[in-house]
């Protein structure tokens, strides 16, 4: 009898361990969602920031304008239980929703990356300074995101120059890149580490060096700087 109790025992507490996240293994899953969600207040990505996101409604951030419709209309507000629905399946979650990520459907994952994000989304959270929580300030070609108003003379963009299929890039040191037109993108960054005005960026966005971004401080700027000019 002693021996059932005790094979009990190591069931129950297996699964009462299984039920609960580790918050080291969901630090290492929250990279696969630092791309594109910072955990700093008010600093977005390509999505929303998550800092205080526990308690909130959906799509109701102020500072991020690009939720979907359907995400604003759901009427969700975040907790354990709707973020797990969500982290499952977005759009099981909320049909119609914008996000592309599939979702992830192994139980343990989703609790090991809530018992991460209920730590570190809280303001002033430890982990969300921590190096390791993410890549919320990284590119996808995996580096740093550099201050966009503190380049050196290479990166710094004089002109723009467009013939049949080409863009003609001259930095402020003299020098030119020639980029075939769809390896060139033109961006722009109005926050705290954009360029300043006048002075767009030449960021590098593919490992082959075959690919680049322009990025300026508002699209005002393009048709000073683009010249559509074949000598």
């Amino acid at each position: 009898m002693r021996g059932v109790l005790a094979i009990t025992c190591l069931v129950l507490t297996g699964n009462i361990a299984f039920a609960q996240g580790d918050v080291g293994r969901g630090q290492r899953l929250f990279q696969n969602c630092g791309a594109c969600h910072s955990l700093e207040p008010n600093k977005n990505l390509t999505g929303p920031s998550l800092s205080d996101v526990y308690g909130r409604k959906a799509g109701t951030l102020e500072s991020f304008s690009r939720y979907s419709d359907a995400l604003k209309s759901s009427g969700i507000v975040w907790d354990d239980k709707t973020l797990d629905a969500w982290i499952a399946n977005p759009q099981a979650a909320v049909p119609g929703n914008e996000m592309t990520f599939p979702g992830i459907r192994d139980r343990q994952q989703r609790l090991d990356l809530l018992a991460f994000l209920k730590q570190a989304t809280k303001p002033g959270s430890a982990i969300a300074q921590s190096p390791h929580s993410g890549m919320g300030g990284m590119m996808m070609g995996g580096g740093k995101v550099p201050n966009l108003k503190k380049l050196d003379p290479e990166d710094l963009v004089r002109s723009v120059r467009y013939c049949k299929d080409t863009y003609e890039v001259t930095t402020s040191d003299g020098k030119k890149r020639k980029f075939w037109e769809r390896n060139l993108r033109f961006k722009t960054d109005s926050g705290p580490d954009g360029p300043t005005n006048g002075a767009p960026a030449l960021v590098p966005a593919g490992m082959a060096g075959d690919r680049a971004d322009v990025i300026f401080s508002a699209p005002d700027e393009f048709a000073h700087f683009i010249q559509r000019n074949c000598p």
